[in-house]
């Protein structure tokens, strides 16, 4: 899958937090290591992590896995200035791009593989994974789209191009629920950690 990349969004200021929440510990690695591990379990190896707050630190952390780390200047801006900053870097042999949270560390690979296998059967510029009716991550995009993901509305983000593509998407149902989940807080980062230690589950398979 050397022509698709992956766009991981790890430039947030982790507020409701109150500390960096890409750097806590989730199992044996850290936050957002977790999120590239399960990445790279998918079969994907272009990997783009676009950082803000706290880059120095994440960069110090990412630097033995195979990623390239870019710096957004304006990240204070939006999550939507992470991914126009991704655009911009990303090759232009690059035919599809899918776009992660840097805080969900449990979306496994065979997830992923779907969303791709998704986007290669049916045809269409958007595939957008599922849990019971509700979109999550991580939304793919034909390069097709390279424009309007490089030019974002700022009120609605990533949606805008949906919204001007409805017939163009398709959706994929995951029966996976960590697509719908993130970690804000410190009860989402505890309550997460409590599932591993119950189910025993490894997210990165």
């Amino acid at each position: 899958m050397n022509d698709v990349w992956a766009i991981v969004l790890a430039a947030g200021l982790s507020t409701r937090m109150g500390t960096q929440k890409l750097l806590l510990p989730f199992g044996e690695k850290t936050i957002v290591e977790r999120v590239v591990e399960n990445i790279l379990n998918s079969g994907i190896t272009r990997i783009l992590v676009v950082l803000g707050s706290d880059h120095l630190e994440i960069e110090e952390v990412l630097k033995s896995w195979p990623v390239k780390t870019i710096r957004n200047e304006n990240f204070q801006d939006g999550m939507h200035t992470s991914v126009i900053s991704g655009m911009k870097v990303l090759p232009s042999n690059a035919k599809a791009v899918l776009i992660f949270l840097g805080d969900q560390p449990f979306i496994s690979g065979n997830v992923i593989q779907n969303v791709v296998e998704a986007w290669k059967n049916s045809g269409k510029g958007i595939v957008i994974p599922l849990f019971q009716g509700r979109r999550g991550h991580p939304p793919l995009y034909d390069m097709k789209l390279r424009h309007e993901l490089s030019t974002l509305n700022p009120e609605i983000g990533l949606r805008s191009v949906a919204q001007k593509f409805p017939e163009d998407i398709f959706e994929v149902e995951t029966f996976c629920a960590e697509i719908v989940r993130d970690i804000d807080t410190k009860i989402d980062y505890i309550n997460e950690l409590n599932k591993i230690k119950e189910n025993g589950r490894n997210y990165s398979v």
